[in-house]
């Protein structure tokens, strides 16, 4: 036998776990890299910067990777498939740029923000945002298509009263994200108790105890700055804006026939790709009955009037509706969507989950969350760990399922120790896991909400009362072991005696 048979194989070499420390670093370059990316570019930050930030954190990450052992055939792998998680959320998102301009075009926006112009007053316009995006999210169970939706025409009607956008952004997000996180529809809602172990309605018979002071905390916030509103210089333009949009659309009641249609399918639980473009054929058809000149002119000169309406129609889907009103407030607000409009957002988006899957295969973000089991001492420290660990998650993987999902696993089973029982991690998972999401820019629903309704993440982020106090009066509870239901005690099996 030959000196090469008798050769023992190479040893497989195992990757080594990684510190604390290392974890950390990766961690601690990117926010050093986003505070400098806000502090140089400013609302300007999430179209590059922030891009640029999550790709070096990714490659630091990497490379602590590397350097345990990992290779760079499974990190990339790992990218792919993290990517992969991020497809569905991007379909979403250029569904709903296509929406955003059909609903434009067809007069389905205009109308709705006329109508809201007549109808609410500035004084309580805060807090009626917020209560109309509860209801709408409450019944249908999204809060992206209610941002997506109502939220626009509500954005609309606070520039045409001439009230704060940042304000209103954050009632109409304080509003959609309560009603997604009450509504039995809502995949958050059914995907927290799964994670944790109980049933539905227990979860959010649960969740009632601090969700519902924390909305009504927020309402009283809206509330109270609504009547700081100088009504007398809000509603200056009204006017001016309403006789605009009549000058420029074809207002009228058949106009809000998508949103009928939308909010019908999404109750019924309909796909919500084909649901969303349904809503803007739908619209569409009403442009080209309807709207025909608005249509001609942002086709320009076509001298086939049918060529034309295609163009017009078609530059909408792509790039968008502009208006040229002479106005300039309505003109920006009228000037959006198509599917164009959601590129950078996307981008965002991939970059953020390249991060997050390289922390994930890496080992860097378990080792941050064992480190943090480490502080567990008490039923209160349990809870504000698990709240720390959703929101941390929200910040580092950027995908709000995965804030759910990760810390329902790796805290059920100290739950589970503790005699807790389990709707009390399902609440906590909402009420950090789902609600802190569009808080954070560069997560997918922070993302999608900046771009949908124009305003930043951190322009409107100060101004969502209830995602801000909802794990605030979570930890709370736990530190003051309120409504923390024990686990329920099982009738002992008696054992069977032999004969």
């Amino acid at each position: 036998m030959s000196a090469v048979d008798n050769a023992s194989p190479d040893p497989v070499v195992l990757p080594v776990q990684p510190t604390v420390i290392e974890a950390l670093i990766p961690v601690a370059v990117l926010i050093a890299l986003l505070s400098f990316s806000v502090y140089l570019f400013g609302e300007d930050a999430s179209y590059g910067p922030n891009q640029i930030a999550l790709c070096v954190g990714a490659a630091v990450a990497a490379m602590v990777g590397w350097n345990n052992g990992q290779s760079w055939t499974d990190i990339e792998a790992s990218i792919v498939a993290g990517i992969g998680v991020a497809l569905k959320p991007v379909l979403i998102l250029f569904s709903v740029g296509l929406l955003i301009g059909s609903w434009i075009i067809s007069g389905t926006v205009p109308t709705m923000i006329y109508y809201s112009l007549l109808i609410l007053d500035p004084s309580i316009f805060y807090a009626a945002s917020c209560v109309i995006c509860s209801l709408i999210a409450l019944s249908i169970g999204s809060s992206w298509t209610v941002a997506g939706t109502v939220g626009i025409a509500l954005i609309g009607a606070a520039a045409g009263l001439g009230v704060s956008l940042e304000v209103t952004a954050g009632a109409i997000i304080s509003g959609a994200y309560f009603g997604d996180k009450m509504s039995p529809l809502s995949e958050t809602t059914n995907l927290a108790p799964a994670v944790a172990g109980t049933d539905l309605f227990t979860h959010i018979g649960h969740m009632l105890w601090t969700t519902i002071p924390s909305i009504l905390i927020a309402l009283v916030i809206f509330t109270m700055m609504g009547f700081n509103i100088d009504t007398n210089n809000a509603s200056s333009d009204l006017a001016l804006t309403l006789q605009l949009i009549n000058e420029n659309f074809t207002i009228n009641p058949i106009m809000l026939l998508p949103v009928l249609a939308l909010l019908v399918m999404a109750n019924k639980k309909l796909p919500p790709i084909p649901t969303i473009l349904a809503g803007a054929m739908i619209a569409v058809a009403l442009a080209l009955i309807f709207q025909r000149p608005a249509i001609l002119a942002l086709a320009g000169d076509v001298p086939n009037v049918f060529l034309a309406l295609f163009k017009g129609t078609w530059q909408t889907l792509f790039d968008g509706f502009a208006l040229s009103s002479g106005n300039a407030t309505l003109d920006e607000l009228m000037t959006r969507g198509g599917m164009s409009s959601m590129l950078n957002t996307v981008w965002l988006i991939l970059c953020a989950m390249v991060f997050g899957a390289v922390m994930d295969h890496t080992g860097l973000l378990r080792c941050l969350v064992n480190y943090a089991l480490s502080f567990v001492h008490s039923t209160g420290s349990l809870i504000a760990t698990t709240l720390l660990t959703c929101i941390g998650a929200n910040l580092i993987t950027s995908d709000q399922y995965i804030s759910v999902v990760l810390p329902g696993r790796m805290y059920k089973l100290e739950f589970q120790n503790r005699n807790l029982d389990m709707k009390n991690l399902s609440r906590t998972l909402e009420d950090a896991g789902t609600i802190t999401s569009p808080l954070v820019p560069w997560n997918t629903c922070g993302a999608y909400i900046a771009g949908t309704l124009g305003v930043a993440t951190f322009a409107y982020l100060p101004y969502c009362f209830f995602n801000l106090i909802n794990p605030v009066i979570a930890a709370i509870y736990g530190f003051l072991n309120f409504k923390i239901a024990p686990a329920e005690e099982t009738a002992p099996v008696a054992a069977a005696t032999a004969p």
